[in-house]
């Protein structure tokens, strides 16, 4: 009997031009980006029935080059979530093993992808949201640099720190969809063209980022920071480090690296994003879309009757949020945390002075069975340690699979200078050809 892995919210068919370089591709696409006439719910009871008026910029771009949307895939709720278990619609499961988590927030993309239900999904990713259900379903997901790709018509959870990106079962087919949504768009201003960043062409190969997935990492130095492999689970830890000796013996060189500041990086991370989401949920407020509840008190009562509607872990960050943002608060808490994310871009950048890419083990944790997190949300949080950091800097990386233990998918974790997803793709091809 088939296995429901419950990865679709919605499953509606958005057909794509005849010809373009995805014609014949099926995409899944995660349900808080904009789809016209498609419900669009952020996995939330808040957006039960919301059907944008307009599609966002990468769906257009997918649409113009052939691509075949296929359904919005369930998530945490507002992508605030590891594990997609926060989902007002029932969590989603592991193709791998059902009875695990697909990782979160993007995790319906990944098991659609995983399950062989879409050739290519999207997904979004402000901690880690594309890479961990990539490495938890044992597929491909890149994280692009911030700016690279439109975040037009993706309902915001946090600005500064999230990203579209592509999870595909290959590099070369995550690398291809990130060649149709990639560049700069009117629509939003902080998009730049990855070919003149300052002034400087850093390196967009001939043919487009899919070129770059030629596995030649003959002469490339991969630094290997000991920060985040510590605490990580021995077998995540051994299957990572087998992976970076086949990165040697195809004349890669490695180099143990140090990044102190990433040990303060999840508590920046979530002090930045709940924040951020503070904000941006207060727009969820009755009167203009969304959930509204049917109240006889004034409109204090009103609103918080209609923010009901949110479940457990977005009423938790909003409170975190709202308290690191309140008076009194504001300097110990947020501009703390983003004094350590300009500490994490420095030691980034000083890293890259002498190595090309930086590896590590994508989650320090095989996938969690389902409901072992939901009681502990420290735990869940804790589990983000190696994602975060990437965005904090607003760098580029991927998650590939590395291999097995124990019957479950290990992701490698390859991180490269601001634009320089050629580096990582490179060097994840040469990891998927092993």
């Amino acid at each position: 009997m088939a296995v429901d892995y419950n990865a679709f919210i919605t499953e509606e068919t958005i057909e794509g031009d005849d010809e373009g370089p995805l014609a014949g591709t099926t995409v899944a696409v995660k349900d808080n980006i904009s789809t016209a006439g498609v419900r669009t719910t952020c996995g939330s009871e808040m957006l039960a029935d919301y059907v944008p008026p307009y599609s966002a910029t990468v769906v257009e771009r997918l649409t113009d080059a052939g691509a075949t949307v296929v359904g919005k895939t369930n998530m945490d709720e507002f992508g605030m979530g590891t594990t997609t278990e926060t989902s007002a619609f029932g969590p989603t499961r592991n193709p791998v093993d059902p009875e695990r988590v697909p990782g979160g927030s993007s995790g319906g993309s990944a098991a659609a992808v995983a399950a062989g239900e879409a050739d290519v999904a999207l997904g979004s990713d402000t901690g880690g949201s594309v890479r961990c259900p990539a490495a938890f379903c044992g597929v491909v997901g890149i994280k692009p640099t911030y700016g690279l790709v439109s975040r037009y018509g993706l309902v915001a959870y946090a600005n500064s720190l999230e990203q579209i990106g592509p999870i595909a079962g290959t590099v070369e087919a995550a690398a291809e969809a990130l060649d149709v949504i990639a560049g700069p768009d009117p629509n939003d201003g902080t998009t730049r063209d990855p070919r003149a960043v300052d002034g400087v062409d850093v390196g967009v190969p001939e043919g487009g980022y899919a070129a770059a997935a030629d596995g030649d990492v003959d002469g490339m130095t991969v630094g290997v920071p000991t920060e985040l492999f510590d605490g990580a689970d021995e077998r995540v830890v051994g299957t990572v480090e087998a992976a970076i000796a086949d990165l040697e013996a195809r004349g890669a060189e490695t180099a143990e690296i140090s990044l102190p500041s990433v040990e303060h990086a999840v508590q920046a991370y979530y002090v930045i994003a709940t924040s951020e989401a503070s904000s941006n949920l207060a727009r969820f407020d009755g009167v203009r879309y969304g959930h509204r509840a049917d109240s006889d008190g004034n409109w204090n009562e009103s609103f918080a009757e209609t923010r009901e509607a949110f479940g457990p872990e977005v009423k938790r960050r909003i409170l975190l949020g709202t308290y690191a943002l309140s008076a009194g608060y504001h300097d110990k808490y947020y501009r703390k945390a983003q004094d350590a994310r300009e500490w994490v871009r420095r030691d980034f950048e000083d890293a890259f002075a002498d190595v090309d890419v930086i590896a590590s083990p994508t989650m320090p944790v095989l996938p969690f069975e389902l409901g072992e997190s939901l009681d502990d949300p420290l735990r869940m949080y804790l589990a983000d340690a190696n994602t975060t950091p990437v965005n904090l800097a607003n760098l580029p990386a991927i998650s590939v699979p590395a291999g097995e233990a124990d019957g479950l998918p290990v992701g490698l974790q390859l991180v490269g200078p601001k634009f320089d997803e050629a580096a990582v793709i490179r060097t994840a091809s040469a990891v998927e050809g092993r």
